[in-house]
């Protein structure tokens, strides 16, 4: 039987904002129908998804945009 691959690491917490799990990334809609994806959906999904958390999960500072000042 061949492995189905995922991005699930055992954190599984939907964000109330974004829908999306902390853990992983994947909506619950993905992780609803993974297993019945073909292979390839699964890679696509996978490839985008450590941009998917920088943009939902990212903590910016209110400050990162001020210039720096010297010591």
């Amino acid at each position: 039987m061949t492995r189905v691959s995922s991005p699930c690491i055992r954190v599984c917490t939907l964000d109330s904002e974004t829908g999306l799990c902390e853990g992983c990334g994947r909506t619950r809609e993905e992780i609803t129908h993974w297993y019945r994806m073909p292979e390839e959906e699964r890679q696509q999904i996978m490839a985008g998804l450590p941009e998917r958390m920088r943009q939902a999960f990212s903590l910016e500072s209110p400050f990162a945009s001020e210039p720096r000042k010297a010591d």
